[in-house]
């Protein structure tokens, strides 16, 4: 039988049998050939494509049609689906998402990490998949995004020279007029439809980002899910104080009976970054508190935080279940940042040792391990690159029993990796968002002497396709070796 040729433009039908990073769908053809399938897609479609590339050992297509729907399918409810970039498996009932990022992070170990058979646990959903977030950072824009119904309208619905809500998905210039994102809380969505009124009303002009002029900038709204508080960050190009004034006390007028902050950021650089040169408090402490279990922090409009406060306090559960810390144990937490791990930890060990490179960030943790009372933990600025900064904090704090470490997306840079296996922890609590940098990682962690006890999947971003993981190693007596 002679094999079949496809070219770029074909139209062929194929069944949906896998998810794939990049936003991308894989499946086969009858005569075996893989097809990577953009769209938005669930695993048990079956789907017309178009081919737009054609490669030696798969084809590229976009799907043109459902033929027949997944069972894994559900109704959205968000309106901008499919045009914002944020969630993007909102078309997939909530139970099939944790399935498809429970087999997301077995592959990647299975795959890049060499595990041959990955102890897994069932990926821990969150309480609620929408309102989770505690942070939402909306655009501003005088490019809106154009909907497709309006591609053809002679009379456009809305000016399309003026736009607050999230970018376009791979288009940092425009942005779609967000009316209301199913991931922020009520007060959240009120606060945007408050500023979209006020900046109408009274001209703001806004922020072109390739011309780099205008004056709105960004809108950042905060809500604490524990203490009701509500913070709104307004992002613009310069200061004006009676502006600001009468902004702030429309927001008030719409938000009677909330407990509120309200600052100003104002910045002058080139870029679509939400974070100020100068921050003038315009109501209330120019903060606001969170509480994490039985801590409790105090949170400016540019510090760092869990986006999702529930899941956060099951995620830190489930690391403190994996360290199996014992009473008089050290611990220590690697890229602490504001040091909400390291505390959580130091209430069930005997010292807890944070460190982190970010100078503000330790300042941070310091003054939170102050405000909780908790005078086990130590917070300490050192480049985990560094074996001999390293060392020093072992010479000082004794041998850790347990490590935490939560890198960046990109994973523990190989020196940093190379330093933490010489410190001959019992135990490695690896935390990651990110699979393949998770399985790179514990390959070597692996090739140090340790073994893999556990892996489980903790969803903090429900209807994306990111996913946590806390993994947790054991060091083998027999393979211990002394410190270089």
């Amino acid at each position: 039988m002679a094999e079949a040729v496809y070219r770029k433009g074909d139209i062929v039908e194929l069944l949906i049998t896998d998810m794939a990073d990049k936003d991308e769908c894989f499946g086969k053809l009858e005569c075996g050939m893989g097809v990577m399938v953009g769209g938005m897609l669930a695993v048990g479609d079956r789907v017309s494509a178009r081919i737009t590339r054609v490669r030696q050992r798969y084809l590229k297509a976009i799907a043109l049609e459902v033929l027949e729907p997944s069972l894994d399918r559900t109704e959205t409810v968000c309106g901008d689906f499919g045009m914002c970039g944020g969630c993007k498996l909102m078309h997939i009932r909530y139970d099939a998402q944790l399935r498809y990022k429970e087999k997301k992070v077995h592959d990647a170990l299975l795959h890049i990490g060499g595990f041959t058979d990955p102890p897994m646990l069932p990926a821990l959903g969150a309480p609620s998949p929408v309102h989770y977030r505690n942070k939402i950072e909306f655009s501003c824009s005088g490019k809106r995004y154009l909907r497709p119904e309006e591609l053809s309208m002679d009379e456009l619905l809305k000016p399309k020279n003026f736009a607050l809500g999230f970018h376009a998905p791979g288009n940092f210039e425009k942005v779609i007029d967000t009316a209301r994102c199913h991931l922020a809380t009520e007060e959240m969505n009120t606060v945007l439809r408050l500023s979209r009124s006020f900046a109408l009303e009274n001209g703001m002009e806004p922020y072109m980002a390739r011309e780099h002029t205008g004056f709105l900038r960004n809108l950042v709204v905060r809500s604490s899910v524990n203490t009701g508080e509500v913070m709104v960050n307004i992002v613009t190009s310069w200061y004006d104080g009676e502006l600001m004034e009468r902004y702030s006390a429309h927001i008030q007028a719409g938000m009677q009976g909330v407990s509120m902050t309200i600052v100003n950021n104002v910045t002058s650089r080139r870029n679509t970054v939400a974070t100020g040169e100068q921050e003038y408090t315009l109501a209330g402490s120019g903060t606001i508190s969170e509480k994490l279990g039985p801590l409790e922090f105090r949170i400016s409009a540019n510090s760092f935080f869990q986006t999702n406060t529930l899941q956060a306090e099951a995620l830190y559960g489930r690391i403190l279940e994996a360290a199996e810390l014992k009473a008089g144990d050290t611990v220590y937490d690697l890229y602490c940042g504001t040091g909400t791990i390291t505390l959580w930890l130091a209430r069930h060990a005997g010292r807890a040792i944070g460190l982190e490179v970010i100078e503000s960030a330790i300042q941070d943790a310091r003054s939170n391990a102050e405000s909780n009372a908790i005078s086990n933990a130590h917070f300490f600025q050192a480049d985990l690159k560094d074996l001999a900064a390293m060392m020093e904090q072992f010479e000082a704090h004794g041998r850790p029993d347990v490590i935490v470490t939560d890198p960046p997306r990109a994973g523990m840079h190989p020196k940093a990796l190379a330093t933490m296996l010489k410190l001959g922890a019992r135990r490695i609590v690896y935390v990651s968002c990110n699979p393949a940098s998770l399985a790179r990682d514990g390959k070597e962690i692996a090739a140090a002497g340790y073994r893999l006890i556990s892996v489980e999947p903790v969803d903090m971003f429900p209807h994306t396709a990111h996913i946590e993981s806390v993994a947790c190693f054991d060091y083998s007596p027999s393979s211990l070796s002394s410190l270089e």
